[in-house]
């Protein structure tokens, strides 16, 4: 691993009726040792079913495994913006894409302070941070959603989703047989982020749903899932796939047979987290390759 520096706690928006709630992201750089030329960068979103979850954590799970995420990434020449966003109890969607496209127009206007290419900028989200992370990609030039958030300086140029809420209005059919939890549950996570009954708002659970915005101006994907996850059926993977590849959008996808949420395998290894993550490098390296260099 090289010696980067990690910037903690720097204010990239404020958000709420008054602007009082600062928000922060945490931005990890790679090492002195690094190539100088400008470097693509990642900003990171966590998961927490948007209503708890830290920008510093991908979850118990991977953190008890000693998984270092944003320093894999600052060894593979990534600078990564790790960001807060306003979670459920605080302001219902579409609040949280307002914030998270607010990071990566922070990052694209501050690219020459830290030697960042901003025609290379990518988003990553695991779980909720996943739903948020596809939402970026897809919805740079749509409206009504973005409400004033629009615009080509939040647009990013690839999208890794780790099992990602995609299609809230199907998601309860999807639910495996042994689910832990449930979009139509009262009181979900789901409608905690929607403020409002699922079956009860067609139009905002669509609005909310990666789905919708399937296109062939969408940017590469890389979608990842357990086929055993209890917390967001592995269909929302699958399905949303689906619809990029239909619109003609470059999209991969990796199933982990058995994997639960956070990769938890039936053995409680940590194959299947270091599997992803490895995938997941791999596809933003391809991704931060020249045009020519990517045909080679």
């Amino acid at each position: 691993m090289t010696e980067g520096r990690v910037l903690s706690g720097i204010e990239f928006a404020r958000a709420g009726d008054d602007d009082s709630r600062p928000l922060l992201l945490d931005l990890y750089l790679p090492g002195p040792g690094s190539r100088a030329a400008l470097r693509p960068a990642v900003v990171h979103f966590h998961g927490g079913g948007w209503r708890m979850g830290e920008r510093s954590s991908l979850g118990p799970v991977l953190d008890g495994f000693g998984i270092s995420a944003f320093e894999t990434l600052t060894d593979a020449g990534f600078v990564v913006a790790s960001a807060d966003y306003r979670l459920s109890h605080e302001a219902h969607f579409p609040a949280q894409l307002h914030d998270a496209k607010a990071a990566v127009r922070w990052l694209r206007n501050h690219a020459a302070d830290y030697n960042v290419d901003p025609d290379r900028i990518y988003a990553w989200g695991d779980s909720a941070g996943g739903h948020l992370a596809s939402l970026v990609g897809l919805t740079a030039h749509a409206d009504g959603v973005n409400a004033g958030a629009a615009g080509a300086d939040a647009a990013v140029a690839a999208v890794a989703a780790w099992y990602p809420p995609t299609d809230l209005g199907r998601m309860a059919e999807q639910s495996l047989p042994a689910a832990v939890a449930r979009a139509d549950d009262p009181g979900s996570r789901e409608e905690l982020l929607l403020g409002a009954v699922l079956a009860d708002q067609p139009a905002k659970t669509a609005a909310a749903s990666p789905i919708s915005y399937a296109s062939a101006a969408a940017p590469p994907f890389f979608l990842a899932h357990g086929t055993g996850d209890r917390f967001v059926p592995h269909a929302q993977s699958e399905t949303l796939a689906a619809a990029l590849e239909d619109a003609g959008a470059e999209v991969e996808l990796l199933l982990i047979e058995g994997a639960d949420h956070m990769w938890i395998l039936p053995d409680h290894n940590r194959a299947a987290a270091e599997k992803v993550l490895a995938a997941t490098v791999s596809f933003f390296l391809r991704q931060s390759r020249p045009p020519h260099a990517q045909a080679i």
